[in-house]
């Protein structure tokens, strides 16, 4: 199913323009997901309690959540424009099922949280404050919302439920709506995926907040900023404890429905049991065998089938399994991808963890934190769990290879047959040209506003009494 040599198709191209959009878009999803509710929260404890450090914090880090949000529109777009253009034999087969809930995406969460981002954005001084709180909390729902439709969407492709096949037509057929929403793949992998993106958001809010508590240690805002470095740290430490509670159910759940990407992510060969957990593996260059291993015992038939002596189904048996029932061919994934993008995601969103724990001990009673160590694992600190989160998708496609729909379409039969390599090329350089502008862009609007610091805020003046949750109120930035 893949090859190792240099010639390339229309086929290679196509996936990998597939691949690098979707890595690219995902880079702002995760951060959108979770400074969305972060945000709502910093102002709902303004609103609770009138303290003006919440309120500057809440403009603060808004600002920064506005900024990503628009570029994550911009990418999404682009990357739904692929469906058509170089996937229309998968968009023919599977429209039938995808346009439900990505059409509730667009015309139900998208609008929700767009229109009450607007209402939030224009809002600061003519809205009452409930009703501004409010809007910020409609677009936080929105934003889960619609993350929930469009795994609901993915984890078809995961697990199909929910249709039959129309052998007339060549096409999946939706039966059953609530059965593609309820898909046991998509109820574990929503709050798996939000975990992960609360993890990115409190990486965020812990590195620009330690960056201002360090180097800007005799400013008027220092209370902020380490309100913000402790309030981040435990977002990062109770969402990390949730990704591997979730981590582990969806672990269980995989191997459950895809066995091959669960020996896939070990590297496992021969069926086990019990099943040990490599920490690391060096195998042949053309990944087909185990040449050397450091393994934790039945680690894995734990993660796999909660049963320390679980049987663990190995690559090669699933292969010749899926032979015989589906046809002659390669149905193994690219193994080292596979292997490593797991423990990348693993490590990775781990190494966040720990900065964070250290971060809160350096200011236990009241210290300062000056450790100029730390303000440079402070400053990379959000690259880890985004990192984290994309060889997570990485990991999660490209294991359920060489199937586009595990177990009813290739992903070589879901590529658009007339077009051309030449065409699939020129798309993809202008893409990657145009993402790589707007990479730039984000990177320097965030560093600006992050620099900036928290906004000063004044109260537009009042005569009369009216109760403060009513009167609508003004902040200059």
């Amino acid at each position: 199913m893949h090859s190792w040599g240099f010639q390339v198709d229309a086929l290679d191209v196509a996936r990998w323009q597939f691949g690098v959009t979707t890595v690219y878009h995902f880079l702002f999803v995760p951060l959108t997901i979770g400074l969305s509710v972060l945000v709502a929260i910093l102002q709902t404890m303004w609103h609770r309690t009138g303290n003006e450090r919440y309120l500057k914090l809440t403009k603060f880090y808004g600002k920064l959540f506005l900024i990503n949000f628009a570029m994550g529109v911009v990418t999404g777009i682009v990357q739904e424009f692929q469906f058509g253009m170089n996937w229309s034999d998968y968009s023919r087969f599977v429209g039938d099922i995808f346009g439900a809930p990505l059409a509730i995406e667009a015309l139900v969460a998208f609008f929700l949280e767009s229109t009450f981002i607007g209402l939030w954005i224009f809002g600061w001084d003519r809205l009452p404050k409930r009703l501004h709180l409010a809007s910020i909390w409609a677009a936080a729902i929105g934003t889960n919302l619609s993350a929930y439709f469009i795994l609901a969407a993915n984890s078809f492709m995961q697990h199909p439920v929910g249709y039959r096949f129309n052998p007339t037509t060549g096409r999946a057929e939706l039966t059953d709506f609530f059965a593609v929403l309820t898909n046991k793949v998509a109820l574990i992998t929503f709050p798996h995926t939000l975990a992960g993106a609360f993890l990115v958001a409190g990486s965020l809010i812990v590195s620009v907040g330690l960056w201002h508590v360090i180097r800007n240690r005799d400013s008027a805002d220092t209370d902020a900023y380490r309100f913000a470095t402790k309030f981040g740290s435990w977002v990062v430490l109770v969402s990390s404890a949730l990704v591997l509670l979730t981590g582990d159910i969806q672990g269980k759940i995989m191997t459950d429905v895809q066995p091959m990407k669960m020996a896939a992510a070990e590297g496992l060969y021969t069926t086990e049991s019990p099943a040990s957990f490599s920490v690391l593996t060096v195998g042949s260059l053309d990944g087909s065998r185990e040449v050397f291993a450091i393994k934790i015992p039945y680690l894995l038939s734990f993660l796999g089938t909660g049963d320390p002596n679980g049987t663990v189904q190995g690559i090669n048996d699933l292969q010749a399994q899926y032979a015989a029932q589906y046809g002659a061919g390669s149905y193994t994934p690219i193994i080292p991808v596979t292997y490593w993008s797991f423990r990348f995601m693993i490590g990775l969103g781990l190494a966040a963890a720990a900065i964070a724990l250290i971060v809160l001990w350096t200011q236990r009673k009241g210290r300062t934190p000056r450790s100029k160590w730390l303000l440079r694992a402070g400053l990379v600190m959000p690259a880890l769990p985004l990192l984290a989160n994309s060889f997570g998708w990485i990991f999660t496609e490209m294991g359920r290879q060489p199937w586009i729909v595990f177990g009813e379409m290739l992903t070589r039969n879901g590529v658009s047959r007339t077009v051309s390599l030449t065409e699939v090329l020129t798309s993809f350089t202008a893409f990657t040209l145009i993402y790589a502008t707007l990479a730039v862009i984000e990177f320097k609007l965030l560093v600006r506003y992050a620099k900036a610091g928290v906004p000063d805020v004044t109260p537009v003046p009042t005569d009369d009494d009216t109760d403060d949750a009513e009167r609508p109120l003004a902040f200059a930035y």
